[in-house]
């Protein structure tokens, strides 16, 4: 997938905020450009009030890194900004300076379809300061809501009990890309296929489809649209039955299938769209049945989310696929992730690493500082805790790690367990070394991971905290840095 090519055929370079080039511009004026800093991206609180969050859009990023640069018409738009003054805002020799600026950074990243979890680094960016300030808006665009979309996706699954999610939502999705980007996220975290055609084409996801109410209303009858259906796709009989009255519908896709097996084809089931899903599945799974149909899906829609479903499994509802669409591709209980990107180390004049620490009033907004790894904890097979550290400081062969919002809390990993660090590299030097995995191994990477953490992160109410602390050492150095910091200011 080369979305820059194939879908935008344009530079994405401006796609930032004007605040990264002015202050690009403020680090080039005061010959700081090239000074190697370290920036991590990260959340703060997995969204839904859930336990886990999904990693997604790794690929996205690989593609705006791959084609970063600014083209003629980008500069040639920057040279026509003004300040306050009505003077140009950036100087010629900046906009030369951008034209010929090549991505060169180090980048490593979470592979996408991770469990993830608060304060972890999902990215982490080093590189000349100017190039890496650059990337924060794209970078979070791209993270925040794919990442979003596929644990709302995969929650989803979960609620079904193992049985097909398909996403429906692009037609209320948030304009072209989000509706792109949606049907992505959305199978990676565990749907089954997508009604975004131009989706399956760019990522290779699987297409389905049935047809809409106006179909049946373009009929004098409803027997006659889904007859004149059949007729016409007779290996796509999937009959939405609630235009006029909803089990009379299911009475006539019985009709129609049984002819479909005269013919040699099977109705491959109904839809509901509307009404008590609850009750009118369980009527209509006895039609079906007694009529010999006991292989056809009840597939349902109307506005689901996890919790509608779940509700709907409690009510013994009689439905087996699961059609989703606006309240997952628009997020609608949570709008934004609300992933952040701060820096955490710069070099200065003497080349060792001068460390940062953002402060606030709020314990969880305080950044951690280092050049930042995460590693992951086995126990037989599952998962046990994630600790966060710094890669510059050497580990126990027993590292114990602390919880930075309590640091009375704290966890020792005995040195035989088996772990593995999340962060793997994807750029060197500008240059690609990662080689992205296709969509359907990412897919079943979400579910192999769910599968190796303790149900309780995913519950959907008041879900198991998952332990991630920050080793020892580094949690140490933060609190000391903290009270300097809060010392000088």
């Amino acid at each position: 997938m080369k979305l820059t090519q194939d879908l935008y055929r344009t530079s994405l370079s401006l796609l930032t905020d004007l605040y990264q080039l002015t202050m690009a511009y403020g680090y080039w004026k005061a010959g700081k450009a090239d000074r190697e800093a370290v920036f991590h991206l990260f959340f703060r609180k997995n969204p839904f009030q859930g336990g886990f969050t999904i990693a997604c859009g790794l690929e996205y990023v690989i593609d705006y890194l791959n084609n970063f640069s600014f083209q003629a018409e980008d500069i040639a738009y920057l040279a026509s900004l003004k300040g306050n003054d009505n003077k140009p805002l950036f100087e010629v020799d900046f906009l030369e300076y951008l034209q010929n600026l090549r991505f060169s950074c180090d980048v490593w990243a979470i592979p996408e379809g991770t469990v993830v979890f608060p304060h972890e680094p999902l990215l982490r960016v080093q590189g000349s300061i100017l190039q890496c300030q650059l990337l924060e808006t794209a970078l979070l665009n791209i993270i925040n809501y794919q990442s979003l979309v596929a644990t709302k996706a995969a929650r989803m699954v979960i609620a079904t009990k193992g049985e097909q999610v398909l996403e429906f939502g692009l037609r209320r999705a948030q304009g072209i890309d989000g509706g792109l980007a949606a049907s992505r996220a959305a199978y990676i975290g565990g749907c089954s296929a997508t009604s975004n055609v131009l989706a399956g084409k760019l990522f290779g996801i699987p297409v389905k489809g049935t047809h809409a109410h106006s179909w049946v209303m373009s009929f004098d009858t409803e027997l006659e649209a889904f007859e004149t259906y059949a007729h016409h796709l007779p290996n796509n009989c999937v009959f939405l039955v609630d235009t006029y009255d909803t089990l009379q519908g299911v009475r006539h896709a019985v009709k129609i299938g049984k002819k479909l097996r005269e013919k040699g084809y099977e109705m491959v089931g109904i839809r509901l769209d509307s009404g008590d899903l609850a009750y009118l599945s369980i009527e209509a799974r006895k039609i079906l049945d007694e009529a010999g149909f006991t292989k056809a899906s009840i597939v349902a829609s109307n506005d689901l989310d996890e919790n509608i479903i779940s509700s709907l499994k409690e009510q013994k509802a009689q439905i087996n696929v699961w059609g989703v669409g606006t309240k997952l591709v628009t997020s609608y209980d949570q709008p934004a992730l609300g992933g952040v990107y701060k820096i955490s180390a710069v070099k200065n004049d003497k080349n060792t690493w001068d460390y940062k620490v953002k402060l606030s009033e709020q314990a969880v907004k305080v950044s951690n500082p280092g050049i930042l790894q995460v590693r992951r904890f086995q126990k037989e097979n599952e998962f046990i805790g994630d600790m966060i550290y710094n890669v510059e400081f050497a580990l126990a062969q027993e590292p114990t790690m602390v919880d930075p919002i309590d640091i009375t809390r704290s966890k020792t990993f005995e040195a035989q367990l088996p772990s593995h660090d999340l962060l793997v590299p994807i750029f060197q030097g500008g240059e690609c070394i990662y080689q992205t995995p296709d969509i359907e191994a990412i897919r079943q990477r979400t579910q192999t991971q769910l599968q190796m953490f303790h149900a309780g992160i995913k519950r959907f109410v008041n879900p198991h905290s998952y332990p991630v602390g920050l080793e020892e050492k580094l949690n140490q150095f933060k609190l000391d840095l903290i009270k300097k910091l809060r010392k000088q200011k």
